[in-house]
């Protein structure tokens, strides 16, 4: 009977841990979609909304490393400044996988369908929970 219970404890507690990462997955793919979004209107603040608002962040691209939010406002400002250049994205997420709790990372491809030429590339960035939402630390992109 001891037997019975654990197992039927450790499936529970199994279950309970999918979930969660399954809830997690899907705010952050929710995140993601607010920032397609945002760009494909052009709104570039909009879509700097889903990263850390901090010093801290990192952002890491063809020109090199960019340190910091405003840091990386102003180079997303400079590199796409009309809606001809930011165009419509959309991405294809490759995956998403769970570093420790309350991070992760994720892998994918965007493409941007605009009037001065398309773009596509790779991307990896890394998701973190903060003060309940979840924001990208850490940028990869090319």
């Amino acid at each position: 009977m001891k037997k019975i219970i654990l197992t039927l404890c450790l499936f529970t507690v199994c279950i309970g841990f999918s979930q969660t990462e399954e809830n997690d997955k899907k705010a952050i793919q929710k995140v993601l979609k607010k920032q397609r979004l945002a760009w494909s209107k052009n709104d570039i603040e909009g879509f700097m909304e889903g990263y850390w608002k901090s010093d801290s962040l990192t952002f890491y691209g063809a020109n090199g490393v960019v340190n910091g939010w405003v840091a990386t406002l102003k180079r997303y400002q400079r590199a796409y400044p009309t809606e001809d250049h930011t165009g419509i994205l959309s991405f294809k997420i490759n995956a998403i996988n769970k570093i420790e709790a309350n991070s992760y990372y994720v892998l994918g491809e965007y493409h941007i369908k605009r009037e001065v030429g398309n773009a596509d590339g790779f991307f990896m960035v890394v998701f973190k929970k903060i003060n309940g939402e979840w924001k990208i630390i850490a940028d990869t992109s090319g």
